[in-house]
């Protein structure tokens, strides 16, 4: 948009029809002609939102070596080729290499994933060319363009609206609101808030019912919704827990390297006769052995194998860090509609004045029960004024409920109509082919719906609408024995009787009128109206979610609601499902006027957020942050785009989610569904804990490989392992049995125990002291079996060699030591992850190949060993297990005195 002209700037809702059209130079009637259309997109652009400038692929590959760890091994494969040791050099640098690309290649999977989301969401509209309606597509609207507006078309551009015949837009996306907006012409005040302006209609936003029409005013960066993007760019990026985490190990991993490596140094050049050139390569042994190269493209590939488990689950995640970081959530915050709820308006109650009805079956499918005093009852043979009430809210009517390809029920038009429609098909009433006559349109100054048909050999006005309003109307009520006074007091009982449990409730009445009445308005319903009923119509739990917000407290994360609804529904549904106490709502506006202490206070205070708009979520996300909580956030409109990515993992809706809200989070959810969060929380679960038990298992091969390297430089004995020979360790190592421990099924309290702490270092005082143990049993015993070895006359070739296997076959004995962190090694799922006994044949391949292969016996140093000298590396191996399980034991039973 910068290259291209600026667009006029006007309050378009506080300008007459006439003054609109004159200012965009354009006809209400014939539209823009081609060429006009044409010379104004060159003009202003295509109407779309300014994206921002895509990194190159060079800069992401790059960005890769930005770690100090790889700073490190890059020094030292310079160093290397100083000295003209060029094959060390190359496997240094092969190894940055292959890290490199495989977090590159995780990244652009991420990316491509999103990116097929967007192409799902093409869009079109219906444009008045030369005094033609054409399609065409969203991007080719242009100022002053002229757009018909139909139900469920979305609004391509904003626009100021030049006809609205009963025009409802669902601006949930924009504004938060969950009920359809009604639209006029009427011009209005400056200060109108963006949700009370009739006389617009915004981009990204979609038609409910009615049709339309409207002047583009505004598009691409220009338009509301353009607007909300550029706010976003003042919302600063969070770093995740884990990226702390691992920038701040990989700092202390390096200073510790290069302080040992210089100290090590210093000792063998004062204190040992060792060649300078020959010491340096010690050293840079060292540095290799201490850094573990490997750890950064493990930490991907266990990251990257979560985001593919995720989004079989239907969780879209956008950036590998944030699978770890919903691990350590402790509180999801989570629209109602569509993500807790079906979003599928569904009547459970139908009363009449001598009874109470429950309708079973949820959603728009026709299946299910009409029941009284919990017996089914025939509503067509012995329930007459049902009946009557159930055909009123069929034929008073302007949806339509149909079965799609996929088999799904949907309605098409206004939701709460739609289960009218479907509570009366339950019913299985006879389709008697009555025809409306006339119609009085909703309205929202009159609350009501009127339409006239013939039954019965007379004509009948039959009312829907709102109750009070319906209340106010009726002179008497219809009973089984016939129509009676009308009694007040009974119904608005009802009405609160049903709004208590979260209904939305709906009346229905009627009239009878002359047969000779062909038409009529709202001056034919003044008087003579017969009260019939009532419908208490509710959006129905989703069955998951209740059972993965109950799984969620059972893992110590705090489930909140935020809804546009009303308090009393907010706090019904929150107690149907777990969330609340069924008493306490803090409505939007109380969070307008509250101050951001009291906020920190009330944050943590209440669970369920009624009548708020988008705007609020973020004022909430910032004071849970501020509690020092690790929150997620869930949201689906624009102005949700802010909070999603202040929050520490921003969750967006897939379906009916926005573009720019899907660019601010960090995870999409493919099916809006909480399941799929609560999922999503365990699998990151997963990912953290086989992150750590990697950890666990990766550190003590640095360890042992450093303390060997030290000790040969400190008694002044044969190096056990050159620097090439300690890169293929670490490297065979990490990309076989290090990455079975990805595979990890979740461990079996994960779900039971609250979350972690994201202060909590990546290195608590027992692994530590783990990683400290085992790596002097590793290093200890394999430095004690090389000076066995070199007295006992065996060759250099073949001690290092010897060393090189006795290191790795240790590792993967260690490896099922490393399956649990506590646990036993023999469990019952001890065969569960098939991947470690594939990966550990696999290294013992590349071990006989590093052995016995005379090509890589001439790069790595390597000699061919006899079959009897394979023992020693076994003995030490099986030693290290059974005396880690030994620990583990003895760390149980403490654990146990300790509750």
């Amino acid at each position: 948009m910068d290259k291209n002209q600026e667009q006029p700037v006007e309050a378009w809702h506080t300008l007459a029809l006439n003054d609109v059209v004159g200012k965009l130079e354009t006809d209400i009637a014939d539209g823009l002609s081609e060429e006009a259309a044409s010379q104004r997109l060159k003009e202003y652009g295509p109407n779309e939102l300014p994206s921002k400038k895509k990194e190159s692929k060079i800069i992401r590959f790059l960005k890769y070596f930005h770690d100090i760890l790889i700073y490190v091994l890059l020094v030292a494969a310079a160093i290397t080729a100083f000295l003209g040791h060029y094959t060390d050099t190359i496997v240094i640098a092969i190894v940055a290499v292959v890290n490199a690309c495989i977090g590159y290649f995780q990244e652009s999977k991420a990316l491509e994933a999103l990116e097929s989301i967007k192409g799902m969401l093409s869009l079109k509209a219906k444009v008045i060319r030369s005094s033609s309606t054409v399609e065409t597509d969203a991007r080719d609207v242009t100022l002053g363009d002229v757009v018909v507006l139909d139900p469920g078309d979305k609004v391509p551009a904003d626009l100021r609206l030049v006809k609205a015949n009963n025009l409802k837009i669902e601006e949930s996306p924009l504004t938060g609101e969950s009920e359809s907006a009604e639209k006029g012409l009427d011009t209005l005040a400056e200060d109108t808030p963006l949700g009370d302006r009739a006389n617009m209609a915004f981009t990204g936003t979609t038609v409910s019912s009615g049709r339309g029409r409207g002047i583009v005013v505004g598009i691409g960066g220009n338009t509301e919704l353009g607007k909300i993007n550029r706010m976003m760019s003042e919302v600063e990026d969070l770093t995740t827990p884990l990226l702390r985490q691992t920038a701040k190990f990989g700092k202390t991993i390096a200073v510790f390297t290069i302080l040992v490596a210089a100290a090590t140094f210093a000792f063998g050049f004062f204190l040992r006769d060792y060649d300078p050139d020959e010491l340096l390569m010690s050293v840079i042994g060292l540095a290799v052995a201490a850094i573990p190269e490997g750890l950064p493209a493990i930490l991907s590939i266990i990251l990257a194998i979560g985001v593919q488990n995720m989004a079989k689950r239907n969780a879209i995640i956008r950036n590998l860090p944030s699978v770890e970081t919903l691990g350590s959530v402790s509180v999801i915050c989570s629209d109602k509609t569509g993500t807790l709820t079906r979003n599928e308006m569904t009547v459970q109650r139908a009363v009449v004045r001598d009874a109470t009805y429950t309708i079973s079956g949820i959603g728009y499918s026709p299946e299910g029960e009409i029941c009284r005093d919990e017996k089914p009852v025939d509503v067509n043979q012995s329930e007459p004024v049902l009946k009557q009430l159930l055909q009123c809210f069929y034929l008073c009517n302007d949806a339509s409920v149909s079965k799609n390809e996929n088999g799904e029920w949907s309605v098409k038009g206004a939701p709460t109509e739609g289960a009218l429609i479907t509570a009366y098909q339950k019913a299985s009433l006879p389709d008697d082919n009555i025809e409306r006559k006339a119609t009085i349109p909703f309205d929202s100054e009159y609350k009501y719906m009127a339409t006239l048909v013939e039954q019965d050999d007379s004509h009948v006005i039959l009312i829907k609408g709102a109750p009070d309003r319906l209340l106010a109307m009726a002179e008497k009520e219809k009973r089984d024995d016939g129509e009676k006074e009308f009694d007040s007091k009974f119904w608005e009982e009802k009405i609160s009787e049903l709004a208590s449990n979260g209904q939305r409730v709906i009346g229905a009445a009627y009239k009878k009128v002359d047969k000779s009445v062909s038409d009529i308005d709202h001056s034919d319903i003044e008087q003579g109206v017969v009260f019939l009923g009532l419908a208490g119509i509710i959006d129905p739990p989703r069955d998951e979610a209740v059972k993965a917000i109950r799984s969620c407290k059972e893992a110590g994360i705090t489930v909140k609601m935020i809804t546009g609804d009303h308090a009393d529904t907010a706090k019904s549904i929150g107690k149907e499902m777990g969330i609340g106490d069924g008493s306490k709502v803090i409505q939007g506006k109380d969070l307008q006027v509250i101050e951001d202490d009291e906020l920190k206070k009330a944050v943590t205070e209440y669970d369920v957020f009624a009548r708020t708009s988008p705007e609020h979520k973020l004022r909430l996300v910032e004071a849970l942050q501020a509690n020092n909580i690790i929150c997620a956030m869930t949201g689906d409109g624009v102005n949700d785009a802010p909070a999603l990515k202040k929050a520490d993992v921003g969750i967006a809706m897939g379906i009916k989610g926005t573009d720019v809200t899907k660019d601010a989070s960090e995870m999409v959810l493919a099916d809006d569904n909480f399941r799929t969060i609560a999922d999503a929380v365990e699998e990151g679960r997963r990912i953290y804990d086989n992150l750590k038990k990697t950890i666990l298992f990766t550190l003590p091969t640095n360890g042992a490989e450093s303390l060997l390297i030290i000790a040969s430089v400190l008694f002044g004995t044969m190096m056990p392992l050159t620097p090439i020979q300690i890169l293929w360790v670490n490297m065979v190592t990490s990309v076989t049995v290090s990455l079975a421990l990805a595979f990890e099924a979740i461990e079996k309290n994960a779900m039971k125990r609250p979350p972690r702490d994201p202060d909590e270092p990546l290195l608590t005082g027992y692994f530590i002291w783990r990683i400290l143990f085992v790596s002097v049993l590793i290093g200890g015993g394999t430095l004690y079996l090389s000076v066995y070895l070199e007295g006992a006359g065996v060759s250099e070739e073949e001690v290092r060699t010897i060393t090189l296997q006795t290191i790795v076959i240790s590792q993967v004995f260690h490896l099922l030591n490393c399956r649990s962190i506590r646990g036993n090694a023999f469990s019952d799922d001890f065969f569960s992850n098939k991947v470690i006994f594939v990966v550990a044949a696999l290294l013992f391949v590349l071990q006989f190949s590093i052995t016995y292969v005379p090509f890589m016996n001439n790069v790595f140093g390597t000699a061919q060993l006899e079959v009897e000298q394979w023992r020693y590396p076994y003995y030490l191996g099986i030693a290290v297990f059974f005396v880690v399980e030994i620990e583990k034991a003895i760390m149980r039973a403490i654990d146990r005195r300790r509750k």
